[in-house]
């Protein structure tokens, strides 16, 4: 019985091209398996739990290959502590944490900020307290978190009364065992921001002794591992984007938002609403301006020695290319 051979030269050609189809596949099948995790620190209220709620980023996100990790955190301080230890590679934070983690030798970069938004921290003290003015804190207990927005606030706050730190006494809590302190009367006031602050203007009954109005910008910034931001800017871009659109959505739907929050928070409707309207809305690059009161705020701490050295903030802001 005759036999069909394949000439030679087909058979190596069949030969080769299977060989790069082999190759083909095997690229793909690696390519497949390589996708970027961007881990998100959040905390239980702000803008990126609404994010996280609501699902566009993520899909958004997966559509280009990267995947998120959403990583939960009590405060800002300790939210940068993950940054700085890799647990995470994007969070927010507020004014001051970020400049204690650039003292401690942090790769963080300020990404964006929100704008200011001073009356959503303030100096409380309780409903029958004898306390009206800052100047009353003389030798009082003051409860705070340390390294938080709210500590270069006290330091305002007592520098526009003609006060120094050291004439009260600062008591060191985070916000869950502040409130109980406050509450049960071991300490004569608490700095706190919202929604804590409207928690206990609502439920305690705490009187407002001072915002941070025409004193401090409380912005918040949304900041990234360095490392990070280099390799993946146009990730970084992206969720910018959904930040500042997510801020335009609850401007024109803040009861939305506050159901959104409920659940995670704990909070009644009615503390989140009340909150919610002392926010700030759009996110943008940080500015010259934004960079120059983060500068002033680092100043400050470290003339109170409350960071080892000088930092220059402006080592710390992206530069995007």
């Amino acid at each position: 019985m005759k036999q069909h051979l394949f000439p030679a030269s087909l058979t190596k050609f069949a030969l080769l091209s299977l060989s790069v189809a082999g190759v083909m596949m095997l690229n793909g099948c690696a390519k497949q398996k390589e996708q970027t995790t961007l881990k998100i620190g959040y905390q239980k209220y702000g803008l990126l739990p609404l994010i996280k709620a609501q699902g566009h980023l993520d899909q958004v996100l997966k559509n280009k290959g990267v995947q998120i990790r959403w990583v939960e955190f009590p405060a800002g301080p300790q939210l940068l502590e993950g940054l700085n230890v890799g647990s995470v590679s994007f969070g927010e934070a507020g004014e001051a944490p970020p400049i204690f983690a650039q003292a401690a030798n942090s790769s963080l970069v300020y990404v964006a900020s929100q704008p200011a938004a001073p009356q959503a921290e303030a100096l409380i003290v309780p409903a029958n307290s004898d306390i009206q003015t800052i100047q009353d804190l003389k030798g009082k207990r003051v409860v705070l978190n340390k390294g938080s927005n709210v500590h270069y606030l006290l330091l305002k706050l007592l520098q526009a009364s003609q006060l120094k730190l050291s004439d009260v006494q600062v008591v060191y809590l985070p916000p869950a065992d502040a409130r109980a302190a406050f509450e049960k009367g071991v300490v004569d006031a608490w700095v706190i921001w919202d929604p804590f602050l409207a928690a206990a203007e609502q439920q305690l009954g705490a009187k407002v002794i001072a915002t941070g109005q025409n004193l401090v910008s409380n912005h918040q910034f949304y900041l990234a591992d360095r490392q990070f931001a280099e390799q993946h800017p146009d990730i970084l871009k992206t969720v910018v984007n959904e930040l500042n659109t997510t801020t335009q959505w609850v401007s024109q739907h803040q009861a939305d938002a506050a159901k959104l929050l409920e659940k995670p928070t704990g909070l009644p409707l009615s503390v989140l609403n009340t909150s919610i309207s002392r926010m700030s809305f759009g996110v943008q690059p940080i500015s010259a301006a934004v960079a120059r009161e983060q500068q002033f705020v680092a100043d400050a701490f470290y003339q109170q020695k409350l960071i080892p050295h000088k930092i220059d903030i402006q080592q710390a802001i992206w530069a995007d290319k």
